[in-house]
């Protein structure tokens, strides 16, 4: 019985000390735990050097030194980038606290893009064809000969093309340090500078690396049934650099009947804020503005009857000016798209500046000289 009892006792002292050992290990396992946390926190707060490689217990500085340093892959790498050394530049935004947005000047933008005929193309080489003259047609008796008609005359439009371009820079430390998206910012500030850049070449391009605006092409005062294909019919007004001084609106008449009437169907007046200052104090006989105010902001304001489309780009009243267009533009004129602004982030071409090459491909030119009429501020 003595022995029987020993050998529990003995049991009983091995299985405590087994236990001590293992909340001696447990205790040792939670401390190198504690060991390790501290150190990953300390590797957080100081950052490590660029160019020493990771190991697995710092996977992120392995991915930056294999993907990015080693191969020149840019996943999970910021890259951001205006300088700081000059205020107009963009000295001004670091220093201080600035509004998240900021304000521009508004920029006058000719809307002929709203009614022009814009066509979205694959390539640079587009081409149109128009006819002229249509296809004559004669009369006969039931039984009499039918002679052979004329054949439409075929005449093909290539609008001359060019890339718009833009490719302003902003240092690595503006990029960082303003407070609002510099990146938005002068994505809208080109789009802007793209669309009153086109704005203007729609109405007077040269053609050369650029549309060919519609006042860059030969005006004549020859009648459609005469006039040279590709040339526009001018209406003068009656004296030079400035309306006839005696019923001045009925030169206007003249000039909107001048036009086909299939094509006034879809007309519309186009003058600058200066022409159209004149014409707005018109009146008929009786007292009446020819100006017509809009009366819903979705409508335009009308003059004769037809909307008046207000661009910037269409020269003062001088002498021998075409300073009014009316036309149906979207059967005269046509803007030859190959794409959208594209917006090319540069990092690399001028460090440490970072571009912002944005370019557009577009085109211009008049497809139907019969849709569109002038009027030219001379005597004759």
């Amino acid at each position: 019985m003595y022995e029987v009892k020993a050998d529990a006792l003995e049991e009983s002292f091995d299985a405590l000390a087994q236990a001590e050992k293992i909340a001696t290990l447990e205790a040792d396992m939670a401390s190198l735990k504690g060991q390790v946390a501290a150190a990953a926190r300390g590797a957080v707060e100081r950052p490590a050097l660029d160019g020493v490689k990771g190991t697995e217990a710092d996977p992120a500085r392995a991915a930056f030194v294999d993907q990015y340093l080693r191969q020149g892959q840019m996943t999970g790498v910021e890259l951001k980038s205006m300088s700081g050394a000059t205020g107009a530049a963009g000295g001004f935004a670091v220093p201080r606290e600035i509004d998240a947005m900021i304000d521009s000047t508004l920029k006058a933008i000719s809307p002929l893009r709203a009614v022009a005929n814009v066509v979205k193309t694959g390539s640079a080489g587009y081409r149109k064809l128009v006819a002229s003259g249509g296809t004559p047609s004669g009369w006969a008796s039931e039984t009499g000969a039918r002679a052979e008609t004329a054949t439409p005359t075929f005449n093909e439009i290539a609008p001359p093309s060019g890339e718009l371009f833009a490719n302003p820079a902003a240092s690595q430390a503006m990029l960082d340090d303003a407070q609002f998206d510099v990146e938005s910012w002068l994505a809208n500030e080109i789009s802007m500078e793209f669309a009153q850049a086109e704005g203007a070449a729609f109405v007077s391009g040269t053609g050369t690396n650029q549309p060919k605006g519609f006042l860059t092409y030969t005006a004549t005062n020859e009648a459609d049934s005469v006039r040279a294909f590709g040339s526009l019919q001018y209406v003068a007004s009656g004296a030079a650099g400035a309306f006839a001084t005696s019923n001045p609106q009925d030169k206007l008449v003249d000039l909107v009947h001048s036009l086909k009437a299939p094509y006034r169907q879809g007309a519309a007046f186009v003058m600058n804020a200066a022409t159209l200052a004149v014409i707005r104090k018109f009146k008929t006989t009786d007292g009446a503005f020819l100006w017509q105010p809009s009366l819903s902001a979705e409508q335009p304001a009308t003059l004769l009857g037809y909307p008046v489309i207000e661009a910037a780009d269409m020269p003062d009243i001088a002498a021998n000016s075409l300073s009014i267009a009316f036309g149906n533009f979207r059967q005269g004129y046509v803007i030859a798209e190959r794409s959208e602004t594209s917006i090319l982030r540069d990092p690399y071409s001028n460090k440490p500046f970072v571009h912002f090459y944005a370019v557009k491909r577009i085109g211009g030119a008049v497809t139907n000289s019969e849709a569109i009429k002038l009027m030219k501020f001379s005597a004759s």
